[in-house]
């Protein structure tokens, strides 16, 4: 499945994470590894431009956070990231340059690349957002099948065993995603893909797309 290879996904030079997947061939394989890594990361962090709150939690000195937001470590907030009233960082999640958390929006374990946002009333769990990817108010990631069996990636008749049992969504550059949508446990999105308000995805959405329901997907011209 070439369309979700990490390099046909996301521009690595866009996260502080870039390391993490090193040696990785599809993005979700760094899912279990991004507790331990922020931990590594974040001890080696500047202290004249990050400060250390908490127990492994590194916020940068230039990242505005409301003082009703939660944020649970081990977690890495970016530079000029914004984090907005009642958030709820859960831990194990790297928020990158720039990037938006909402009001009420809840983040675990989870990579916001560079200008990602997930400004209203998200969900975003066991997922990576990409570059300037941008979920619409009250999107959420499902990152647990209903029967609790493990992820599988399906793509027509392809199909990777993850052997995850929590896995969101992979969510390429550039991705818009619409109002009231729910991205099911294993989706991937590709690069500069929309998603129409109201959408219910699932499995394998190809670049460059306009997702406007299951069965009715165009190319963007």
């Amino acid at each position: 499945m070439e369309e979700c290879k990490i390099e046909n996904l996301y521009n690595l030079d866009e996260t502080i994470a870039k390391e993490i997947f090193r040696g990785c061939e599809y993005p979700w394989e760094v899912l279990p590894k991004i507790k331990e890594f922020i931990v590594k990361l974040g001890e080696s962090l500047n202290l004249d431009e990050y400060n250390k709150v908490g127990e492994n939690v590194w916020i940068a000195k230039s990242a505005t956070v409301a003082p009703t937001a939660f944020i649970g470590g081990p977690a890495i907030i970016g530079k000029n990231a914004e984090i907005r009233h009642c958030a709820f960082i859960r831990g194990s999640a790297i928020i990158g340059e720039n990037t938006v958390v909402g009001n009420s929006t809840e983040v675990k374990n989870s990579i916001f690349f560079n200008n990602a946002k997930a400004p209203h009333y998200n969900y975003v769990g066991d997922s990576i957002l990409g570059y300037k990817a941008h979920m619409g108010a009250g999107s959420i990631t499902s990152n647990v099948k209903s029967d609790e069996t493990l992820v599988v990636v399906k793509n027509g008749n392809e199909s990777i065993e993850t052997g995850l049992k929590k896995f969101g969504c992979m969510v390429g550059d550039n991705v818009e995603v619409g109002c009231g949508s729910v991205l099911n446990p294993g989706s991937v999105v590709g690069r500069k893909t929309n998603i129409y308000p109201l959408s219910s995805v699932r499995g394998v959405i190809k670049e460059n797309s306009i997702y406007k329901k299951q069965g009715d997907i165009v190319e963007k011209i």
